[in-house]
């Protein structure tokens, strides 16, 4: 539409002002250059100031109105023109928009730009609730007003949906033609709307939703403006529906899709079972080992399969495991329990394989079983060779005159050998009985009445065949004794009793899943040349176990040398000079590197009753230089040194240590 010229501007004057030129004259100028409609006063004002004639004046008037019908048609006639070709323009947008969300934001953008408004918004119907509700605001500020719901009849959008015939009201809140409800005025007031138009968005016979064009100020919306939102929002309402008709067929399709490769992952994975089964029984009926079983469902899973003992697999995993019977995930990996009744065997452990199938899963589960029945099959298999690896330890435990030859022999058929360093392992589950060695066994104190159940000979029988598997995977020997178990175990160069036990305790103790209690003896040198001490060595393992249960600490394992001076009471060997170095070999060598008296200035401390000033007395120095030695006392052996039990051991290694130094000095003399 052509912009209007200023007042002050003259209008294009007409090509002959006598009385003798038509009146149209003047105006079809002013038509054809689209002048404003003041400008058609004029050519009247003009005539009226130049004297012309009373029926040249009422000519002119008549031409004037006739101009200004003309011009206000062609203005009505661009203004259609231009609806019309933004409409086309807003009906070719909506066509190639596919998603839903731009395509309803693009309605209401589109719908505030025809018609000029300062917000314009749409409402959607929800068939399940019964009401319509705010889904898309362009222009609003207002939280409330854009999570607003409208009942059907409420408000003007609920009367719009509910009639589906266009409304619009110039001062919303002194209308009274809709039902007003505090939740919407109050959004409204929110927002602060005043002249709102809504037209249905009309989809066959039914209204899917409501589109909105408002002002913050009163405003009258002509029919032609009503008109034009209304075709706006049947072209939106036809493009509403293929948005949704193209989410849906989307959707549909990668429903089929994921069908499909559903219907494709299971045909792969029960080929896969089928592989495995038919792989598994050939193992089974050819007598393959545990490996064999691993390496098969590693190859089939597509992984790295293993199986491990118990007391290395993940411990919390396989207890779920093995409570569920099914194999759980742990982490990046999955781990199924080998068990036979009660009883742990193992585990097999798939890596690094997070997303497993359930029928992947199932497939380890089998293998687990499988696994297990190889494992019993060789259990009974190997229940000889425990036989025979329990008569050799029963012979070198009770017949210290055995030929050392047949002992070796005899050894050597197990795997095991005689002549290196072993340690013997006293072992008993938490609550077993125990025996005085020569006469029947008897329990270790009262049933406590909260405690647990004593084990039953099916428990013991459990933990000799826990033992016996353990001795054999360490070329050891073990056997039943005293209500408990007794194992021969090689000892690494260097190796350490009480670490022995404390593992062995743990490992058993994880097999079985009951704590159980393990003393270990010191090294044996070598049982076959000296069977007798394989004997003394029990003796000492058993003192070290019935120790630690009257210790409180059942379930634990430990050498002599773990109990401090009481060592020397449980050990066979009376190792003074490993208690002594223990105990104050820090402060020992430090002297002898450094010169200093640490270990004489602790002797007069104990001496004096501990009392500073009284031991600078006995030393004859300050007693700063007393505080500076007992100081570097406590960093060498720990903070807790003068507790009264470790206090009680340095006065006893002190005297040992004493002791020791004068039966050396007379040997020299």
């Amino acid at each position: 539409m052509p912009h209007d010229q200023p007042a002050s501007a003259p209008g294009p004057a007409p090509a002959d002002a006598s009385d003798h030129d038509p009146a149209e004259a003047p105006f079809l100028g002013l038509l054809a250059t689209g002048a404003a409609a003041e400008e058609y006063e004029r050519p009247v004002l003009r005539a009226r100031a130049g004297g012309a004639a009373a029926a040249r004046l009422a000519a002119l008037e008549r031409a004037k109105l006739l101009a200004l019908r003309v011009r206000t048609e062609l203005e009505d006639r661009r203004r259609r023109e231009a609806e019309l070709s933004a409409l086309y323009a807003t009906a070719h947008d909506l066509a190639g928009l596919r998603d839903l969300d731009a395509v309803l934001r693009a309605i209401v953008r589109r719908a505030r730009s025809l018609l000029g408004t300062e917000v314009a918004y749409l409402t959607l119907n929800d068939p399940a609730a019964g009401d319509t509700y705010m889904r898309v605001t362009d222009g609003s500020v207002s939280a409330r007003f854009q999570q607003l719901r409208l009942a059907m009849g409420e408000g003007l959008g609920g009367l719009v949906a509910q009639t589906a015939r266009p409304y619009v009201t110039d001062s919303y809140f002194h209308d009274e033609r809709f039902r007003h409800t505090r939740t919407i005025d109050s959004g409204v007031r929110d927002e602060g709307l005043v002249a709102i138009l809504g037209v249905p968005l009309l989809l066959g016979s039914g209204v899917i939703g409501v589109l909105f064009a408002a002002d913050r100020r009163e405003r009258v919306f002509e029919p032609g403006q009503v008109a034009l939102l209304a075709a706006h929002a049947a072209h939106a309402a036809v493009a509403i529906d293929t948005a949704n008709l193209l989410a849906e067929t989307r959707k549909t399709l990668t429903e089929l899709e994921a069908a499909n490769e559903i219907i494709r992952d299971r045909s792969s994975v029960i080929e896969r079972a089928s592989d495995v089964h038919d792989r598994l029984t050939e193992l089974v009926l050819r007598g393959g080992g545990v490996q064999d079983v691993a390496d098969a469902v590693a190859e089939v899973l597509d992984g790295d399969v293993e199986f491990t003992e118990p007391g290395r697999a993940p411990a919390a995993a396989l207890d779920r495991s093995r409570a569920d019977g099914h194999a759980v995930r742990d982490g990046a990996d999955w781990v199924a329990a080998v068990r036979a009744g009660g009883e742990v065997l193992g585990a097999l452990v798939l890596r690094g394989h997070p997303a497993l199938d359930p029928v992947d899963q199932r497939t380890l589960e089998r293998a687990a079983m499988v696994t297990s029945l190889l494992l019993l099959a060789r259990r009974t298999a190997g229940e000889a060779e425990q036989r025979v690896r329990g008569e050799l330890l029963d012979d070198l435990l009770d017949a210290a005159a055995r030929d050392p030859r047949l002992l070796r022999e005899r050894a050597a058929r197990v795997g095991a050998d005689l002549d290196a360093p072993h340690v013997v392992l006293a072992a008993r589950m938490s609550g077993a009985p125990i025996s005085d060695g020569d006469g029947p066994p008897r329990p270790d104190g009262p049933p406590r009445p909260d405690g647990p159940p004593r084990p039953d000979g099916t428990d013991r029988r459990r933990l000799w065949s826990a033992a016996s598997h353990l001795a054999a995977t360490r070329h050891g020997l073990a056997a039943v004794r005293d209500g408990g178990a007794v194992l021969l175990l090689p000892l690494e160069p260097g190796g350490d009793p009480a670490h022995t036990a404390r593992e062995i305790a743990a490992r058993l103790g994880t097999a079985l899943h009951v704590p159980v209690t393990v003393g270990a003896s010191a090294p044996v040198p070598a049982p076959a040349a000296r069977p007798a001490a394989v004997a003394d060595a029990y003796a000492e393992a058993r003192r070290c176990r019935e120790a630690l249960c009257a210790l409180g600490r059942a379930g634990q394992g430990a050498a002599a040398a773990d109990f401090g001076f009481l060592g020397l009471l449980l050990a066979d060997t009376r190792d003074v000079d490993g208690f002594v170095h223990r105990t104050l070999g820090a402060v020992a060598d430090y002297d002898a590197r450094r010169g200093t008296e640490l270990l004489r200035t602790l002797g007069a401390y104990f001496a004096c009753g501990m009392s500073p000033a009284r031991t600078k007395d006995e030393l004859h120095v300050h007693v700063n230089t007393v505080a500076q030695r007992l100081e570097r006392v406590g960093r060498l052996l720990g903070p807790d040194w003068q507790t009264p039990a470790r206090a009680l051991e340095i006065q006893l290694a002190l005297r040992l240590h004493q002791l020791s130094a004068a039966v050396t000095r007379e040997t020299e003399e």
